[in-house]
């Protein structure tokens, strides 16, 4: 745990929190709305968000929320988090809520006490910020292509992340195989819960391994699919049951990716382990987020620089997930970021 153990001992005074709530449309159909928690001591303030994919627990934040304030070192606060109930007014909808929150304010924690102790997470883990290789991740309706195509209509060059679906024809795969752009196909066969869940199908299943060289995320392996998906484990990565170094365990294999979700772990500690187990044992990885809106999304970027620059990272900036696609994209990759104080990119 030498990545934890650089930061667990910084001092942190937290004097007052505050919070905004963030809204926006997404291509996937929906409003996301998520809180952004700024932790205040010392005269600068740091920053986490909460991605919780419920509004209602968002605006409860507005009446009910335990006082942070008191004098820490990171590890201590960390160690208080966990005592704490971060739903006070109602249970989650989803137990994995608990983390997305406890991540917020661990986020937070630990840009203040940075930026208390005048430096950045890139100096306290002495690594080197490098520019980040970033994919485009969509959905597909029914199949339909033109979201891919208008994307590499403004850039020829771009790398995409999708979800297939039952409703792509052979057609949808015959036009993403064309791009040779297709770096993650995301199977969504451990979601339980959600709008996107998706039942293993041995035919969608048989199409997407042969779309050459793409990544295959969370594909679940029943008697029907397990052949196919354990003949093709130097391609799966794994994702949603992903939340530390014991659920990798739990996997039905030891993957050969994974798709690093900072929310998902709850705490800093969780994280920084699991990137150590990875880095020990040869498993590549990539960054991935949860729609963040606000300084969450230049989170998952910063983790990406300094952890798998190279990966096909699901951090592309906030106009990627728009309804309309904007005229004007930053390119990947992003530029290596400044992280001059704290978890800030510049």
């Amino acid at each position: 745990m030498a990545l934890y153990d650089a930061l667990a001992d910084l001092p942190l005074e937290i004097e007052g929190t505050d919070r905004e709530r963030n809204a926006r449309d997404t291509s996937s159909g929906f409003e996301r709305v998520t809180t952004t928690f700024s932790l205040r001591g010392r005269g600068v303030a740091g920053r986490g968000e909460d991605v919780t994919y419920d509004a209602d627990a968002h605006d409860a934040l507005e009446t009910s929320f335990p006082d942070l304030a008191g004098e820490w070192t990171f590890d201590g606060f960390s160690a208080h988090l966990a005592t704490r109930d971060l739903f006070p007014d109602a249970d989650p909808e989803r137990e994995d809520f608990r983390h997305y929150r406890r991540w917020a304010l661990e986020s937070a924690a630990l840009d203040l006490a940075l930026k208390q102790s005048k430096t950045s997470l890139a100096a306290v883990l002495e690594r080197e910020t490098s520019p980040v290789r970033f994919v485009a991740s969509t959905r597909l309706p029914e199949g339909d292509t033109a979201r891919v195509e208008r994307f590499r209509e403004l850039d020829s060059t771009l790398e995409f992340k999708l979800d297939p679906t039952e409703e792509w024809s052979e057609a949808t795969f015959r036009t993403l195989r064309e791009t040779e752009a297709v770096r993650v196909l995301d199977l969504k066969g451990y979601y339980e819960g959600t709008d996107v869940d998706q039942d293993p199908d041995l035919s969608l299943y048989e199409r997407v391994f042969d779309l050459p060289g793409a990544v295959v995320e969370d594909p679940a392996l029943t008697e029907e699919t397990e052949a196919l998906v354990r003949s093709n484990r130097g391609r799966v990565s794994f994702d949603a049951p992903v939340t530390g170094v014991a659920s990798i365990d739990e996997l039905p294999f030891e993957p050969a990716w994974l798709n690093v979700k900072p929310s998902r772990f709850g705490s800093v500690e969780s994280l920084l382990e699991t990137i150590e187990w990875a880095e020990a044992n040869g498993v590549e990885c990539y960054g991935g987020g949860q729609f963040e809106l606000d300084v969450g999304r230049t989170h998952v970027q910063l983790l990406a620089s300094l952890f798998y620059p190279d990966g096909p990272n699901d951090v592309a900036p906030p106009m990627y997930n728009d309804p309309e696609i904007p005229e004007h994209l930053p390119g990947s990759p992003l530029s290596a970021p400044a992280n001059t104080a704290g978890l800030n990119w510049g």
